[in-house]
């Protein structure tokens, strides 16, 4: 049964809240801050938006900070932005955070972020305005994601109403385009969205840019390969040294004791929560998808 397994067990070390967990309730937390200050002083919204959200003006007040803080602001009158963000964010993040690791998720997240801030400032320094949100972070993760699947069938509400079945390729290339319309028609004319939205569709192409290099350049990437084949010719006394090195004997694992199966699948396990499963080796992937039906006869 499920509940034999040892990491499915309270005893089982493990990571109590997700990244992802606290990333969503920091985005809460700051809406919610937002309307709290909407509510008990006149201009408290305001206030909060010059001193967190991003504008040329802050960053030339030496306010570096309001590059990151930004991201966990929404437009209070505009709560579709933020249920969106939200959903997003927990349904792509949940796919990815297994395969990236705790670490390269916060880091492909946070380089959304910084990237799209400063594609928005690059666009806007002189024209002035101020930009909230978390889409950059987002569409970078959406990015990653269809790299990883992209002919993984996707099904969800357009607009919370309309039933859309999409590949993630698909859905990548289409919010590729949009943005880039955005950018030319919306946010280039200066061109609002009812209630006042403006569309900052330059930081939401940065953060599919991050995502997209983050997948291209560093995704699987080893800076210092240990199998890396030498560019010059070793002198021959290393070549001895290397050939008489001692070889590590590879453990192998008894399949027909499950107590050892099991603390095996333990260490697998320990290793995917810490760095990801694309850390795992071609052994240890396969160990573990034959320990799956082993365990589930004890």
């Amino acid at each position: 049964m499920l509940s034999d397994r040892s990491y499915v067990r309270d005893g089982y070390p493990r990571e109590k809240t997700s990244v992802l967990t606290w990333l969503i309730c920091a985005i809460v937390a700051g809406f919610a801050l937002q309307i709290g200050c909407y509510f008990l002083w006149p201009d408290g919204e305001a206030s909060l938006r010059n001193e967190l959200g991003l504008s040329a003006e802050a960053l030339r007040a030496g306010h570096v900070w309001v590059l990151f803080t930004s991201s966990f602001l929404h437009a209070p009158n505009f709560l579709f932005h933020l249920g969106a963000n939200l959903l997003a964010l927990y349904f792509i993040g949940r796919e990815l955070l297994p395969v990236l690791g705790s670490k390269r998720f916060v880091g492909l997240y946070t380089g959304a972020i910084l990237t799209g801030a400063l594609t928005w400032l690059a666009v806007h320094y002189r024209t002035g305005g101020s930009y909230i949100g978390a889409t950059a972070g987002i569409e970078a993760l959406l990015v990653v994601y269809a790299c990883f699947y992209p002919h993984r069938r996707v099904d969800f509400l357009l607009f919370f109403a309309f039933p859309i079945s999409v590949k993630p390729k698909h859905l990548a290339i289409g919010l590729l385009f949009f943005e880039l319309f955005g950018l030319m028609y919306f946010e280039l004319q200066q061109v609002q969205l009812p209630m006042g939205v403006a569309i900052a569709s330059s930081a939401h192409l940065g953060g599919m840019f991050a995502g997209w290099f983050y997948f291209r350049y560093f995704h699987d990437v080893s800076w210092y390969p240990s199998t890396a084949r030498a560019e010059t010719e070793l002198p021959r006394a290393l070549k001895r040294s290397r050939k008489n090195a001692p070889v590590i004997p590879v453990p192998t694992i008894d399949m027909t004791n499950p107590s050892d199966v099991r603390a095996e699948v333990d260490r697998i396990l320990d290793k995917i929560n810490s760095h990801g499963f694309s850390a795992l080796t071609a052994d240890e992937k396969r160990l573990l998808d034959e320990a799956k039906d082993l365990l589930s006869r004890h």
